[in-house]
């Protein structure tokens, strides 16, 4: 049904052309993707050729893939690399620190290995955040755009 639909069906979603043509060709190719996905190959199945496809994507990237891992395939071990927030909260939570990056919350994360999602997302129902700091963007609507 998505990739039937014309790109600027997904304006009102907030999905300029780019993203919405993204998200007409994964459509498209959905059969494909969900016989990779882990669970249909049955328990313990390998999420590395289903990330591989879509990676493979133009315009997904580490983000997006664990995103979909995470939501999607139901990878336990998927983790957000390129988050905005999440290595804050991640060092916060785990270190004390305020400020965290990729590769320290990789590190805090290392002994919850094949659960580290399930870590950060518990992390961030927790209700703990970190210290904030400078000006807050506000959001911008499609139309100005």
């Amino acid at each position: 049904m998505l990739a039937a639909l014309p790109y600027h069906a997904f304006h009102p979603l907030g999905l300029e052309r780019r993203r919405a043509e993204l998200v007409r060709a994964v459509a498209r190719e959905a059969a494909r993707l969900e016989r990779l996905v882990p669970g249909a190959a049955g328990p313990g199945g390998d999420p590395a050729p289903a990330y591989a496809m879509l990676r493979a994507f133009p315009g997904i990237g580490p983000w997006t893939a664990a995103e979909v891992g995470i939501r999607a395939f139901g990878d336990p071990d998927a983790l957000s690399v390129g988050d905005f927030h999440l290595p804050n909260l991640v060092a916060w939570a785990l270190a004390g620190e305020p400020r965290g990056t990729d590769e320290r919350m990789l590190e805090l994360l290392e002994p919850y290995r094949g659960q580290r999602g399930r870590v950060a997302r518990l992390l961030e129902l927790s209700g703990i955040r970190a210290p904030r700091y400078g000006p807050r963007l506000s959001p911008r609507r499609i139309e100005g755009i």
